[in-house]
């Protein structure tokens, strides 16, 4: 992709200030190139539309959130509240579309002209967006596990994501807040990674979405490798408070959290966590939910939890979460490499061979999981409310991925709960979100969460009030 900036005139950029109503910005607008270069009249002008009205303020809340990239806060009114003046618009022309921003954070320019990688995200914003609502009007959700798996393919195809080559895309879980030290070992293991030859997708955002990203340029670097992958994988709710980091080439957009970690789970050809707050035990257990499954058992995929010396009670925290709610079973799925991002790296390597040779054998395809299957409680999208949340059912007795289907949701609503505008706002109506189950389950829940309070796993900034109440 490449931009093309109308010249800006001298007064274009405000005098820099503390105030919101005076920081920097400018105006301008910008040509996109790649995925939205060549349309015909009939795409430009649904494109438009979609980016209008219905549209307007979700484009608005996650263009801010790319142009304001590399910003150390997960609050999602934080951003618009300094920038409270800008705007972006989609304009028709025969040639293609012609993206207008008025009152945009100066921080996303040089001398005048928008940094080329933060317009490339910035085209992704209204690709995906703009894609979502069209492809969705013309082909409606039909509630079935094939045909929702089928609308991830096509957002997936239509971002350019998809390549038939050697399997070498390694996922990398984590925490947006964590500390010096952990990001620190992220960075390591994703050096590790990029000097064997395997490039990174993540959530998209900083901690450690952003440290495995940064290890490896450094080693691509080394190893004189030109086509690198960094994907960076998000939804509307998320991005707007977890502004993508600089590193990510690839921004993807997908349209519910469900559709994300389904995305995650079908790119992908092994997976690292680090530690993370309650956002990363939603995707473990998601990840977990799923491989319990009777016909996904003989699949292979490499599932390694890993981080430094002091975050090893953590995962052994972590560990007995899974095993008491999920049973030992789980715990087979994963192995535990605690400071060591040599091991991991070489771990992941020969776990990405064993999958290529599955994949040849089952004649899957390399940059599309298709064999893997995912249940339909694991598709439908978890708008949580006060209802929903009391309403799930923790209690042992049922199956384990019927279990952990609910647990994630309960990780989710409080994700929600946490950086995500509308259920922020149910909180401060309504209180904090409770959730109910068996006591062993509910002490381990609640032990496990003021943990994460007390790492400071919730929030990046300012003191953290919860978001949920756990009772029963």
């Amino acid at each position: 992709m490449d931009a093309n900036n109308k010249p800006l005139p001298p007064d274009a950029v405000g005098s820099a200030s503390a105030s919101a109503a005076s920081l920097p910005t400018v105006s301008t607008h910008i040509y996109p190139k790649g995925a939205l270069d060549v349309l015909s009249r009939e795409e430009v002008a649904r494109l438009r539309d979609a980016s209008g009205a219905g549209l307007h303020d979700l484009l608005r809340r996650c263009a801010l959130a790319v142009l304001t990239s590399g910003s150390a806060n997960d609050d999602p009114r934080a951003a618009q509240e300094l920038y409270p003046d800008f705007d972006i618009e989609v304009k028709q022309q025969d040639r293609g579309v012609r993206i207008e921003l008025r009152n945009a954070p100066a921080m996303a320019f040089v001398e005048g002209r928008i940094i080329r990688g933060v317009a490339e995200l910035l085209f992704a914003v209204v690709r995906d967006l703009a894609f979502t609502a069209i492809d969705l009007a013309d082909h409606p959700d039909p509630g079935t596990t094939a045909g929702i798996t089928d609308t991830v393919f096509r957002l997936l195809r239509n971002a350019r994501v998809l390549h038939p080559m050697e399997p070498n895309l390694v996922v990398c879980w984590g925490g947006h807040s964590i500390g010096q030290d952990e990001y620190k070992y992220t960075k390591q293991v994703g050096y590790e990674l990029g000097l064997r030859g395997l490039d990174i997708c993540t959530g998209c955002g900083p901690g450690a979405m952003k440290g495995p990203m940064k290890g490896a340029t450094i080693a691509h670097a080394k190893q004189r490798r030109r086509r690198t992958r960094y994907i960076g994988i998000t939804e509307p709710g998320i991005i707007a408070a977890e502004s993508p980091n600089p590193i990510v080439n690839h921004l993807v957009i997908m349209p519910d959290i469900e559709k994300r970690l389904e995305s995650f789970v079908r790119l992908g050809h092994g997976i690292i966590v680090f530690p993370g707050g309650v956002g990363t035990c939603e995707e473990i257990l998601y990840l977990l939910g799923i491989l319990l499954r009777e016909e996904n058992a003989h699949l292979r995929f490499p599932l390694i939890l890993t981080g430094p010396t002091a975050a090893a009670p953590y995962f052994e925290q972590i560990d007995r979460f899974i095993r008491l709610t999920l049973g030992d079973a789980a715990a087979e799925r994963y192995e535990i490499v605690v400071s060591d991002p040599a091991r991991v790296a070489s771990r992941m390597v020969a776990g990405v061979q064993r999958v290529r040779e599955q994949r040849i054998a089952q004649k899957d395809s390399f940059f599309f999981n298709w064999a893997l299957r995912v249940p339909l409680e694991f598709q439908q999208p978890f708008a949580p409310t006060h209802e929903l949340m009391a309403g799930l059912d923790l209690h042992h007795g049922r199956k384990p991925h019927a279990l952990a289907a609910d647990l994630r949701r309960a990780f989710s609503g409080i994700v929600a709960g946490n950086v995500k505008e509308t259920a922020m706002r149910q909180i401060e109506v309504r209180g904090p979100f409770e959730i109910n189950g068996d006591p062993d389950i509910m002490q381990a829940l609640d032990a496990l969460l003021r943990a994460f309070v007390e790492q400071r796993r919730m929030k990046i900034s300012g003191d953290y009030q919860p978001c949920y109440k756990v009772v029963g």
